[in-house]
């Protein structure tokens, strides 16, 4: 399984090209359906696969989460994916998938993996409502292989919250109001629990917002807002003071949409936030090649409140 990341350093070249690597797995035979289904996660956010370790119960945690393992002298919580889906599978997990997105190390149990997958993010559709709601909301992009499989990609940041009880309301009380003179932020985002936090820290600063799924949408808005912007012959840093964007998202990524933005002389003074959960420095610098402003961690509203109030001061 070890040769399935051998050449990790080759990817950090995927940044700008639309294109993404994900790590194929199946959670097991569904005993409703008798189907195994596909899914799929960035493997920028897989540090390693390994059989399944023993793992040691914890009190006090969702009925998905089976415990935590020790690796390396880190106690790691291990999430049983199947669970989590409400998926029930004839046989128990054999393979552990070892993440780190957000700064946080976690395990999912998984039957087991396939291969790496290379694609453009084009091919990556948005679900459609029918699957969303079957799956919980675990799923946010999902593409057909020429075999005829669907793959499914997870939407990891909502496990990480459900799991850890990260979205607490504690966490906005120290987010102050700001003066936006009438201006909006735009973020784009696929993952519904990244979006409601975006909102909530929005709107505790009492700053106007647009909203798009992926970078495509996202970047239709901009040309709609800068198409209005001509028309009043003002520019649009009047109507929209900055960009907030996620990496993954299907149809175009974030990489990609920052490109768009720093290369159009209509956008191009918009500063861009890069709010993502692939928190690791090589991620960082991947954004700032294509042009990103600044960098902040989801799950962080504090810092992202920050980071935004800044930088629409600066643009005044």
């Amino acid at each position: 399984m070890s040769e399935l990341l051998k050449t990790i350093d080759a990817r950090t070249k995927l940044a700008g090209t639309n294109k993404l690597e994900i790590l194929m797995f199946s959670l097991g035979t569904d005993s409703r359906t008798g189907r195994r289904e596909t899914y799929g996660i960035n493997v920028f956010k897989v540090r390693e696969v390994m059989r399944t370790p023993e793992v040691t119960r914890a009190p006090e945690m969702p009925s998905s989460v089976e415990g935590m393992v020790s690796l390396r002298g880190n106690l790691v919580p291990v999430v049983d994916l199947a669970k989590y889906a409400g998926i029930p599978v004839e046989a128990g997990p054999q393979i552990m998938i070892v993440t780190e997105y957000n700064g946080h190390t976690q395990g999912f149990l998984v039957e087991a993996v396939d291969t790496i997958l290379r694609l453009d993010w084009s091919a990556m559709r948005v679900p459609p409502d029918m699957l969303v709601s079957n799956l919980g909301g675990l799923v946010t992009a999902v593409t057909e292989l020429q075999d005829g499989r669907l793959v499914m990609m997870l939407d990891v940041e909502k496990i990480l919250a459900e799991t850890s009880r990260q979205d607490d309301d504690h966490l906005y009380l120290n987010i102050g109001q700001v003066e936006t003179g009438g201006r909006a932020v735009l973020f784009a985002d696929d993952s519904p629990v990244a979006r409601k936090q975006i909102s909530k820290t929005l709107d505790a600063m009492g700053v106007k917002y647009y909203s798009a799924l992926n970078g495509n949408q996202a970047w239709e808005e901009l040309n709609r807002l800068a198409t209005a912007a001509a028309a009043a012959k003002r520019p649009i840093t009047d109507f929209v003071s900055l960009v907030l964007t996620d990496v993954e998202m299907p149809e175009m990524d974030g990489y990609m949409l920052t490109k768009h933005i720093k290369n159009d002389p209509r956008t191009a003074k918009l500063p861009v936030i890069m709010h993502s959960s692939l928190s690791g420095v090589q991620n960082q610098q991947l954004g700032r090649s294509v042009g990103v402003d600044e960098y902040v961690s989801k799950f962080e509203p504090l810092k992202l409140a920050d980071a935004i109030a800044r930088r629409m001061v600066a643009n005044d």
